[in-house]
């Protein structure tokens, strides 16, 4: 029985974390939809099934964001700019509008729940990422308007902000969490990521919080959901 009743829209679907966040939501029997770019690599990744589970669309487009949000009960947003293409739209666009366009019509379509993962460091703007479009900047610009729009009552945010993202196997680490962009360094797999932006839909710990998180020594473990403790004891 899942413990979080409705459905999850997964924007950035077809990335290395989005791909982690759909595994992870099936693991909990959590309904949801993907919102993607490309229907094709969706397909290649989940099976031909997702088919009747895709929005094909962008964060740019406020129309194709609509179609996607609609009837969901919750967001998991896994989108991020590619910083390194110099042909592709800059992270402004992505990291900061985008999310923007995404947070607010969500908020119009009475989407109760909105999860984003964002990054390390973003309250640093001299931090050498920041070359690349200013693109810790944009993204904290972004979760200041998610934090303004979800603060509202009836309705949660969660904001992480993971390590360097590895790629590896869930529930392999001891996590660290931590608020106020203390940690400056550290790696997490995006496997761990994804786990916890599914335990922030339904842990009351991770409700309108914004916390850094990074794993620490291997060990295998049950559940992630422990960790949100370190933040409130």
């Amino acid at each position: 029985m899942s413990a979080f009743k409705g459905s999850v829209l997964v924007a950035g679907a077809t990335g290395r974390t989005g791909e982690w966040v759909v595994k992870r939501l099936q693991a909990h029997g959590i309904a949801f939809r993907l919102f993607v770019r490309s229907g094709e690599k969706a397909i290649r990744l989940f099976g031909p099934e997702i088919i009747d589970r895709l929005t094909i669309g962008s964060v740019e487009h406020p129309a194709e964001i609509r179609a996607a949000v609609r009837n969901a009960s919750a967001v998991i947003s896994a989108i991020g700019g590619n910083v390194t293409d110099p042909a592709a739209p800059p992270p402004s666009a992505i990291d900061r509008d985008g999310i923007i366009n995404l947070a607010t019509i969500a908020k119009e379509e009475d989407v109760r729940h909105f999860i984003l993962v964002s990054s390390l460091s973003v309250t640093k703007p001299d931090h050498p990422l920041n070359k690349y479009g200013q693109v810790l900047s944009m993204k904290l610009e972004a979760e200041n308007e998610v934090r303004r729009l979800y603060s509202e009552p009836g309705f949660t945010y969660t904001i992480l902000r993971p390590g360097g993202l590895l790629d590896g196997a869930p529930l392999q680490h001891n996590l660290l969490f931590d608020t106020g962009d203390n940690i400056t360094t550290g790696v997490i797999q995006r496997s761990d990521v994804a786990e916890v932006a599914v335990l922030s839909l339904f842990t009351p710990e991770a409700h309108n919080l914004t916390f850094e998180l990074i794993e620490k020594e291997e060990v295998s473990l049950a559940s992630l959901a422990p960790f949100f403790k370190q933040i409130h004891s």
